[in-house]
């Protein structure tokens, strides 16, 4: 089996908009762009969910706008992270003055 290609999210936003926006079929932008049919629908799909305001789930963004949600969401993550370390060393430490 060969190794799997990897694709830069610009790549894929640009295929898709060889469908979504140009009309090319299917077949047509698969060829012009040297990709497969199945990968082609699916950033066919995901760049219209992403018009929807959908981010996608376990993959990265293909459009600039959902690639700035799902890095604003990941430093929320971060952030409510490292909140709650504060929060139980600021207990620990509250809990070693009174002893």
């Amino acid at each position: 089996m060969g190794k799997r290609q990897s694709f830069t999210a610009e790549f894929k936003h640009e295929s898709a908009l060889l469908i979504l926006e140009q009309h090319y079929t299917v077949k047509d932008a698969c060829r012009a762009m040297g990709v497969g049919e199945t990968a082609m629908r699916r950033w066919v799909k995901q760049l219209q969910a992403e018009r929807n305001g959908h981010t996608p789930m376990g993959a990265r963004a293909i459009t600039p706008d959902q690639q700035t949600i799902q890095d604003l969401q990941k430093q929320i993550r971060k952030l409510e992270r490292e909140k709650d370390i504060l929060k139980k060393a600021s207990a620990l430490l509250m809990l070693d003055n009174y002893h």
